[in-house]
């Protein structure tokens, strides 16, 4: 089979060294890879390390080898280009639709998914001309992930660091994939949140009341909504997964803190996916030392209280043309136990999937029913979460469809 062929564009800022290891991961995936750097990235990485990484010759001018054309052959050959790191002047030259270097030609000509992986000082990131450039890309069709936060150059932080390149991989990965991009992204100018991991709900300083869940499904929901185009909040309980590349990350610990934090970001949000296993109960006092072991008594009993319902409160109060996804974890009866549930909660979907021990939680794989309050059935067999995640925003944006 046809290597897929991917044009990693580099632009002039300090994060282009992190371009290397992005090159090496599609290299080693068995991905055809040609470097275009623009003249201020060879003065951070040099066009000898980019071709050992790439096995491939270097295009930096537009005046090189001309009677290959490559100003419209790198464009026209490529399945996917990703420019990383995306500089603000990057940035500025695509909006405006330059030709000044190779790389904004190769931009004019490519016919592929376009993704751009923004790196720059906080100021420069959320400055107007650069927020609408980004929105002039996004409204092309083009990729345009968040930054992350983090150290900057020199003692600075804030938003506006290049994402883990692995992070930038597994995007470029699922947009390659699904063709996520080629024209529009069928969730481009979405907002959605998601949440993943489990509440923990503590019972003294170093106890608490959990779940098995690892964040992996809820975080698989993540990632292929950045790849399909949407803008996208993740609220994590308890996960130690690494941050997908392009969402916004915020870090809960308890139920009524999840709860909180869901209402907020829900406020404009097209969709909520409530993935994450939500405890529901909690240990009606806290202790504040370290319960101990009294030798020939038993414990006191733990006296639990209900938790807010979550999804319940969402569906009964979203907004008009807003989705609300719930999730069943069921250990029998799974089919009619999430129909019920479904019709309890009152949300637009419910995904319903078995669990216990080595099944769901933690695993890579999962298999699930997805119902819908229209009465509608759809059965996703045992597979990648993220295939069963593309399902989920399918059923999300039909439900949108729908609604008109």
């Amino acid at each position: 089979m046809e290597r897929p062929r991917v044009v990693l564009g580099v632009g002039g800022g300090i994060a282009a060294y992190k371009a290397c290891e992005l090159l090496r991961l599609f290299t080693e995936s068995g991905h055809e890879v040609r470097v275009v750097p623009t003249a201020s990235a060879l003065r951070f990485v040099g066009a000898a390390t980019w071709a050992a990484l790439s096995g491939a010759p270097v295009a930096t001018e537009v005046w090189e080898d001309v009677h290959e054309v490559p100003h419209v052959r790198l464009g026209q050959r490529a399945d996917l280009v990703v420019i990383a790191p995306a500089t603000a002047d990057v940035l500025a030259r695509a909006a405006g639709g330059r030709a000044d270097d190779l790389l904004t030609n190769v931009l004019l000509t490519a016919r592929c998914p376009v993704v751009f992986v923004p790196a720059m000082h906080t100021e420069m990131w959320e400055h107007p001309a650069t927020r609408e450039n980004v929105a002039t890309l996004r409204r092309r069709g083009s990729l345009v992930l968040e930054p992350a936060e983090g150290r900057l150059t020199g003692a600075d932080t804030g938003k506006g660091r290049l994402p883990d390149p692995d992070a930038i991989f597994e995007v470029c990965r699922r947009v390659l994939a699904t063709g996520a991009g080629a024209l529009v992204p069928d969730l481009a100018g979405r907002h959605v949140v998601v949440t993943a991991g489990g509440t923990r709900e503590p019972l003294d300083p170093v106890r608490f009341l959990g779940n098995r869940s690892s964040g992996k499904q809820g975080y698989a929901l993540a990632r292929t909504a950045v790849a399909r185009g949407a803008r996208v909040t993740l609220l994590s309980a308890n996960s130690e997964l690494p941050d997908p590349a392009g969402a916004e990350v915020r870090r809960v610990g308890t139920a009524e803190e999840l709860r909180d934090a869901v209402l907020k970001a829900a406020a404009d949000a097209d969709a909520v996916v409530m993935a994450a296993a939500v405890a529901d109960f909690r240990p009606a006092d806290r202790a504040g030392q370290k319960i101990k072991k009294v030798e020939g008594r038993d414990p006191e009993p733990v006296v639990l209280v209900r938790n807010p319902d979550i999804l319940a409160e969402l569906s009964a109060g979203r907004a008009a043309g807003q989705v609300v996804v719930g999730f069943a974890a069921e250990t029998e009866n799974v089919l009619a136990n999430g129909q019920a549930k479904l019709a309890r909660k009152g949300c637009d979907i419910l995904v319903v999937n078995q669990v216990g021990e080595d099944r769901a939680f933690g695993t890579e794989e999962n298999e699930a029913v997805i119902l819908a309050a229209d009465g509608g059935e759809t059965p996703v067999p045992h597979g990648p979460k993220e295939a069963l995640a593309d399902r989920v925003w399918d059923a999300v944006t039909r439900r949108w469809s729908a609604a008109g």
